[in-house]
């Protein structure tokens, strides 16, 4: 018996093509969790066993389909028990996606997919009732059951956090960068501080950064660096935590100078502080600096 490291979280995910089960490994994923997708369920438990104790990874998500063997699906139950007796009941939460048959079929006639049954079945319809029997083993284990006959991706996410009791936590990346270089093409909010003043026109000041004592000490001097900040600061606390409710899970605030090396690195600093004493805890702020390889 593989050696216990607690605390651990395995969610197996199962469902019928078409239902969504792709859709929730990838929000298991934003979660937090490890995904394993379509692994033969033989091998599952030394998979995982691979990852709690060499890895030290304790959160993680398997999706387990038909494209699995039939003699494996059949033997859900010995693997579901051996992963109890290891791991713990409360460790272990099986989630099944399933919808109407009518939504299936729709589904499959929108996107032009093959079921992956459709060869042996005959037709859509035998398919998706092949696929049902086959997955019973799993659908009966089944601690969660959602049906995303009538969910959209946004629906779906809030319901499995709801099944699941997590909290939505938001990482919030406040990246200084310099306009010569392009600007960050996956940024959120974009701020331009090319207004003020530049240290780069001061020799002494030129080889430094916006993290070095003279520097700060120079935009000491300006009252608008400080304004600029608070503005900057201001608007973020107040329209920031709208998007924990948003299913968002990164935010990425950019601030510009020239080259991003004195003035966006200095007010991004800043910035990151005050978001840090202010934001609510499920927002996590990470400052960091593009061009710092330019330096």
């Amino acid at each position: 018996m593989p050696k216990l490291i607690a605390p651990n979280s395995i969610i197996v995910v199962s469902g019928r093509s078409g239902s969504g089960k792709t859709s929730v490994l990838n929000t298991l994923e934003d979660f937090g969790y490890y995904p394993l997708d379509n692994l033969p369920l033989s091998i599952v438990p030394l998979a995982i066993e691979k990852l709690v104790n060499d890895s030290q990874i304790h959160r993680i998500a398997v999706g387990i389909d038909v494209r699995t063997p039939k003699a494996d699906l059949s033997n859900f139950g010995q693997v579901y028990d051996s992963l109890i007796q290891t791991y713990g009941k409360t460790a272990l939460t099986v989630v099944y996606a399933t919808a109407q048959d009518d939504v299936l079929v729709a589904r499959y006639d929108a996107t032009r997919r093959v079921h992956p049954l459709m060869a042996m079945a005959g037709n859509l319809p035998n398919a998706i009732q092949k696929e049902t029997a086959l997955l019973e083993p799993i659908a009966c284990h089944a601690d969660i059951k959602i049906d995303t006959s009538l969910l959209n991706i946004h629906e779906l996410k809030n319901s499995l956090r709801q099944h699941l009791g997590v909290d939505n936590h938001i990482i919030v990346n406040v990246l200084s960068f310099g306009f010569r270089h392009g600007t960050p093409k996956d940024a959120d909010f974009v701020f331009d501080v090319r207004t003020l003043p530049n240290p780069h026109w001061q020799m002494d000041l030129r080889p430094l950064t916006g993290l070095d004592a003279p520097v700060q000490e120079f935009f000491a001097q300006f009252p608008a660096v400080y304004e600029l900040t608070h503005d900057i600061s201001t608007f973020l606390l107040k329209w920031l935590p709208d998007f924990i409710e948003n299913n968002r899970h990164f935010v990425t605030i950019a601030i510009g100078c020239t080259g991003g090396k004195h003035r966006s690195v200095f007010v991004s600093q800043a910035v990151g502080e005050i978001l840090t004493g202010h934001l609510p805890d499920k927002m996590q702020v990470n400052v960091k600096h593009r061009e710092k390889s330019f330096w």
